[in-house]
């Protein structure tokens, strides 16, 4: 079964082939960086990165290239309203977002290219439009002429005769609604608001539209044309919309063939969003003792084309998954009989999770065909019915299908402490005299050092349990 994926730009499935046999080329759209990441911003860097694992597993060889927006109107209002100079501020939230990226377990892109870095890139590509006669000036400020290219409006569906005030007239806002669309920003003029964040250039005294810094870095980075452009859905329009026209606008190729939008994270109904109030970042989450992986979970197990809509039940619920996870893993890890090698159940499994995962990235029935395997399996651990050498063979399929997912790992420190061992014996000496008020007591001290004790047939067996709310 081939790929396929949901190209925004044809509203259709398609068949998933790259540019270049065996190799995708891939632009993400990432972070402003004036604030901490909330999580509706990491659902869809969690999206794209199940995306690019799943390519990977399918064998394709990925080039990623995820933009930093180091200079843009929302980095240039925090600095005038913290009085921070530009390079710190950004320093700073950039080093925060690495490190979320690590905590949610998010795959390294293979650049991470700054705005700041590509102004003689997005120079040059100003100056391509001009001689192409797509732009003006006007104030000093260089603006893309949204009538010079008819095809504007493929990707949002929004035809320019439709727009409330059409291509007449100016904006120099770097995101505004479809209704106002007019004649967008290139280059901006300096001015005094601005502070010292200006580039002196042939364009003039001034700093690049946020528009165009994607355009050039993308291309610079990928090539004129390349296979998959991501992003959340309201960098649809205007930000990929004014991409496509002033990328094809300088090249007259085709910028992007396949485009995948992820829908908002909703937090009671509404979207999240800073300006709404009704945001969590990551670090607040964390710090309230929630398990990032629960926080992935939640993030990753819905679609990227249906709305999620996050709460702390959905949180609890992803953790009773991870611990079912955990506890499989222990049954397998003691598995000692001689029963069947689940060859043909592994097979079955790996083959549903695959294709659903082919069919635009269908993890909700991926994630289900896993249980299903995991449900038949304990049925057959429960009778003693499987061999050694299956159990490790289930345990290195979780282990590949963690390379898609990164939710099937083995808990990273499964070694319980001499102490803990300890009172795990004094409870059982305990229970054995009777003294159920002392054998109580321990078990209680273990729950609050994050241990569970189950009482088994061959006796008590411990194991850490997953990070929960504090």
């Amino acid at each position: 079964m081939a790929i396929r994926f949901y190209n925004t730009l044809t509203r259709a499935k398609e068949d998933f082939a790259p540019l270049a046999p065996g190799e995708v080329r891939m632009y993400t759209c990432g972070p402003t960086v004036y604030n901490f990441a909330h999580i509706g911003n990491f659902r869809a860097y969690i999206f794209e990165d199940l995306l690019r694992r799943h390519l990977k597993y399918r064998g394709f060889k990925v080039t990623q290239i995820m933009n930093l927006t180091d200079v843009e109107d929302k980095v240039i209002r925090a600095c005038r309203e913290t009085g921070e100079p530009r390079e710190s501020l950004t320093k700073r939230y950039i080093a925060a977002f690495f490190e979320d990226l690590d905590t949610l377990g998010i795959e390294r892109a293979e650049q991470y290219p700054a705005a700041t870095d590509y102004v003689p890139e997005m120079v040059a590509l100003i100056k391509t439009l001009r001689e192409r006669g797509h732009t003006y000036e006007h104030r000093g400020s260089i603006y893309f002429k949204l009538d010079t290219f008819p095809q504007y409006g493929r990707l949002s569906h929004f035809r320019i005769e439709d727009l409330k005030d059409g291509a007449s007239g100016r904006v120099d806002l770097d995101e505004y609604d479809p209704e106002s669309a007019k004649d967008f920003a290139l280059w901006k003029a300096y001015v005094p608001e601005d502070g010292d964040i200006y580039w002196e250039t042939e364009l003039g005294k001034g700093r690049p539209g946020w528009h165009i810094e994607c355009s050039a870095m993308s291309m610079k980075l990928l090539g004129e044309s390349f296979d998959i452009h991501t992003g959340g859905e309201d960098n649809m329009f205007p930000h990929h919309e004014n991409e496509i026209a002033q990328s094809e606008a300088a090249t007259g190729k085709p910028f992007v063939r396949y485009w995948l939008h992820c829908r908002h994270l909703m937090v009671e109904g509404r979207k999240m969003s800073k300006s709404l109030g009704n945001f969590h970042t990551l670090r607040d989450l964390v710090e309230r003792g929630y398990n990032p992986m629960a926080i992935r979970w939640v993030l990753i197990a819905t679609h990227y084309r249906q709305p999620n809509n996050f709460s702390f039940d959905a949180l609890e619920a992803a953790n009773e998954s991870l611990q079912r996870i955990q506890d499989f893993r222990r049954r397998l890890a003691d598995v000692r009989g001689s029963g069947s090698d689940l060859r043909e159940e592994m097979a079955a499994c790996e083959t549903a999770f695959g294709s659903a995962l082919d069919d635009d990235l269908n993890v909700s029935a991926g994630l289900a065909a896993v249980f299903n395997f995991i449900r038949d399996t304990n049925k057959l651990i429960d009778e003693d019915a499987i061999s050694k050498a299956g159990a490790a063979g289930a345990l290195a399929l979780l282990d590949r299908l963690h390379s898609v997912t990164g939710l099937f790992a083995g808990a990273k420190d499964d070694a319980v402490p001499d102490e803990i061992q300890q009172l795990v014996l004094e409870r059982q000496k305990a229970r054995r005299a009777k003294n159920f008020a002392q054998a109580d007591a321990i078990r209680e001290h273990l729950t609050a050092a994050g241990w569970i004790v189950e009482d088994t047939p061959d006796g008590p067996r411990v194991k850490r349990a997953l990070e929960r709310v504090i």
